[in-house]
């Protein structure tokens, strides 16, 4: 806990509460226009980490959207950084910049869970972002692109398809480096788990491969550079998922800092690509975003791209996070089950989430960022119980499941609060265009 916050032993959960009241903006309805008019405070940051407390809430969605449009729009944000796969990402990034066709829906974000971004939500938001760069020219235009570890076979693909295109000797190379990696493309754990039971590793064949290209850079960026750090972004993805799924045998919290550390270092480097007036915001899920040294993540030994960006870039970046109290989510029993609509049990009485609850607003902002809301940082400067719900959601073993503590002055900058929530829409593979909206998968499959 920063020595600078005071915590006052004689609050109550009355008076939190009251001080919540105090400070709360209320917001209107997510799709009004003026939904995205109290984020203006955060307009002067560098980097806006904006979180979600689940993977399949269509308000923590749509509110995300409308506050980076409006950061887009009036203030000069150019990069959408996702926690989704870079291959996938990139599908939706050639059709908002480069007037492909909107074929990602069919062609990326198959694998499990398809729903954390093949939905409406977000197609949404790639057809407003596609009429928006249409306007800009091409240097101008908005990015959106993918953080994640997850894309090994994807992203070797991606390195040998850039290869074959300028330089095939070298392709030729890449195919026998990657070749110790091809057998494990489409289960790349049971890799990390043979090397675990003695096999040997992969590793300096993928490191000597992205030595190779880098070797070239100059050659290769020469030719095209865009395509050559699209080629480069693959190889070190590769390198880092190597590293992660030898590491997810070895321990959660090793596994979980790699592909952190991964994420940060991917969005320092989009940062860097664009140039010193660069600006990004982050979408990921709040255990992404929120600083995870004010967690019990962070206690036992974990960080977050949260955390790095708090270390790297201060108060240029800003983090908010996400809750809800009750209502629905898309999830999953278990990891690669059908999705569902589940029902979100209402928030436990000794959780952060019960308190602005009781401050009675059924969606609001609350920061305490500015000097202005030091006494309420103060107040909130105490670990109390948070809920976090990923892509699997257990009711019936959620305080186990799904809530940590957290000191909510230090996760966060801001949150935003939705007392009542509904599930995300997934869309189905079917190609669609700028005009019609995708046909829906049954929600049971």
């Amino acid at each position: 806990m920063s020595e600078s916050l005071q915590v006052s032993p004689d609050l109550n959960d009355e008076q939190l509460v009251g001080l919540l009241q105090q400070h709360a903006t209320p917001l209107p309805h997510v799709d009004d226009p003026r939904f995205a008019d109290s984020f203006e405070r955060f307009a002067d940051a560098r980097v806006v980490l904006i979180g979600e407390a689940s993977h399949g809430t269509s308000e923590f969605y749509r509110a995300r959207a409308a506050i980076t449009r409006r950061l887009i729009e009036r203030h000069g944000f150019t990069i959408v950084a996702a926690e989704a796969d870079w291959p996938d990402a990139a599908r939706i990034d050639r059709h908002v910049r480069q007037h492909q066709p909107a074929a990602w829906v069919e062609d990326a974000f198959k694998r499990f869970p398809s729903w954390m971004w093949r939905n409406r939500e977000v197609a949404a938001f790639t057809r407003w972002l596609r009429l928006h760069n249409d306007a800009l020219p091409a240097a101008q235009r908005v990015e959106f692109r993918g953080l994640d570890v997850y894309s090994l076979g994807a992203s070797m693909a991606e390195v040998l398809r850039y290869l074959d295109q300028v330089d095939p000797q070298a392709a030729s190379s890449a195919r026998q480096r990657y070749g110790c990696l091809s057998p494990w493309h489409e289960e790349p754990a049971a890799y990390g788990h043979r090397v675990m039971l003695g096999a040997p590793s992969c590793e300096d064949a993928v490191v000597e491969q992205l030595r190779a290209l880098l070797e070239q850079r100059l050659h290769y960026a020469d030719h095209d550079g865009e395509q050559f750090f699209n080629a480069e972004r693959n190889a070190r993805v590769v390198l880092a998922a190597e590293h992660y799924y030898r590491a997810m045998y070895r321990g959660s919290s090793e596994s979980w800092n790699l592909r952190d550390r991964h994420m940060f270092d991917t969005l320092r480097s989009l940062l860097e690509h664009r140039g010193p007036e660069a600006k990004a915001v982050v979408w990921a899920h709040n255990s992404h975003i929120g600083n995870a040294a004010a967690t019990s993540m962070g206690w036992g030994g974990e960080f977050n791209i949260g955390e790095l960006c708090r270390t790297a870039y201060g108060r240029d970046a800003v983090l908010i996070g996400m809750a809800t109290d009750r209502g629905e989510v898309a999830a999953a029993d278990n990891w690669d089950e059908p999705m569902q609509v589940k029902q979100v049990l209402p928030s436990r009485p000794d959780s952060w989430e019960q308190l602005f609850l009781r401050a009675g607003y059924p969606a609001s902002l609350t920061e305490w960022r500015s000097e202005a809301h030091q006494k309420l940082c103060q107040a909130l400067a105490r670990p109390r119980l948070e809920r976090a719900i990923g892509v699997i959601y257990r009711p019936l073993t959620e305080r186990q499941s799904h809530y940590f503590r957290a000191i909510l002055a230090e996760q966060f900058d801001a949150l935003v609060w939705f007392e009542q929530t509904t599930a995300v829409t997934p869309i189905g593979p079917r190609r669609f265009d700028d005009t019609a909206m995708p046909d829906t998968y049954p929600f049971g499959e």
